[in-house]
């Protein structure tokens, strides 16, 4: 099964010159914890619920004067739409995420692809269990 078969389509993205108070403010409204940057219609990173509280309120920015570009998470990891499910999986897997962008062979954003997307609609339980085992499994503490 291809990507472009189970994923989100019309995925709501921020820009990346976008204020963190605006960004914080659609996340509450969508209800969700991941929003794609855009740059130019270009995906230019991901802005995390985890990248707003880390990277800016733990640093004291203000959220007012704040820039999404500056706290946004740039290690950019995707895959293309006419790839399996299953290398979405392995991507995932071995980055510990929990949603991956889907991009087109033009680079650009075309949905995004959730485990519980995988969960629904792969049809594959096991697949969908060991992917979120995978995900789940605790990081290396930094000493």
């Amino acid at each position: 099964m291809l990507l472009k078969e189970i994923m989100t389509r019309d995925v709501e993205v921020v820009n990346a010159s976008d204020l963190l108070k605006e960004a914080a403010a659609k996340m509450k409204a969508l209800d969700v914890g991941v929003l794609p940057v855009s740059d130019g219609g270009r995906l230019a990173g991901i802005l995390t619920d985890r990248d707003i509280t880390i990277r800016a309120t733990a640093d004291g920015r203000d959220p007012n004067n704040t820039k999404v570009t500056e706290v946004m998470s740039t290690d950019l990891v995707y895959c293309l739409e006419d790839q399996e499910v299953e290398e979405a999986v392995s991507v995932m897997e071995a980055r510990q995420i929990r949603r991956l962008p889907v991009l087109n062979e033009e680079k650009r954003l075309v949905g995004i692809v959730s485990l519980a997307d995988i969960a629904i609609h792969a049809g594959d339980r096991d697949l969908a269990g060991e992917t979120l085992q995978e995900v789940s499994q605790p990081a290396e503490p930094k000493r």
